[in-house]
């Protein structure tokens, strides 16, 4: 009987070493579960960051060659800034002296316009570019037509490209815009504009797109011999 007990204890008591091992290792099982996961979700982060910079940088040239394509067909006016070529690393560089720079740019302002695409605010060049043609508009009958548009594209409430103003600021426009005058939406324009510059402008020039356009390309012997 006392081998039996004893039988039994041991029994007992590996049992309870078993289930304490099993606990053990479940318990790290369970954390290197946890590492897999969050190596996991760093590497889809990765990922989904190399998926957007080339998307990125699809959406930017083809914009880029419609936009020259578009351009050559027209008068051959030579602009402020012509350019829808790739910018020297000098001329790129400008862009990071004042935003205004970056805008007057034809090639800035699209490769910027990229950028907001990357980060899904690009309604918010796209509002301001379209208070800067509004504010060119000389019609009556068309300023009060554009005006209407751009409330209804930006403004109103759940507008398919709606911008991030305040209440009081969108019931001034919607009152401003029944008899339109140039200045109906300057203030959510300075709004806007204020945004892009103080947040998605130096985000900008920081980005990897940004700073391989300021990259010196190395002059190879073939090229100094041409």
């Amino acid at each position: 009987r006392v081998r039996c007990g004893a039988r039994r204890g041991t029994a007992r008591a590996m049992q309870s070493a078993l289930f304490l091992a099993l606990q053990h290792d479940g318990g790290r099982m369970e954390r290197g579960g946890r590492r897999r996961s969050s190596e996991a979700e760093e590497a889809e982060k990765g990922r989904m960051k190399r998926t957007i910079i080339k998307d990125w940088k699809t959406r930017l040239s083809y914009f880029l060659q419609n936009s020259s394509n578009s351009t050559k067909m027209k008068s051959k006016k030579v602009g402020k800034h012509r350019t829808y070529f790739r910018p020297s690393p000098e001329e790129a560089q400008l862009w990071s002296e004042a935003f205004d720079e970056l805008l007057a740019n034809k090639y800035g302002l699209a490769a910027f316009r990229a950028f907001l695409k990357s980060e899904f605010c690009e309604e918010n060049i796209e509002f301001w570019l379209a208070c800067e043609d509004f504010k060119k508009t000389k019609s009556p009958q068309k300023l009060t037509s554009k005006a209407k548009k751009i409330y209804n594209d930006f403004i109103e409430k759940e507008a398919p490209k709606e911008i991030n103003i305040d209440f009081q600021t969108k019931n001034m426009i919607a009152q401003n815009i029944q008899e339109a005058t140039h200045t109906c939406f300057s203030a959510a324009q300075k709004r806007v504009y204020s945004l892009m510059e103080n947040n998605s402008y130096p985000r900008f020039l920081e980005s990897e797109f940004y700073q391989e356009l300021c990259k010196k390309t190395p002059i190879t012997r073939a090229a100094q011999g041409t």
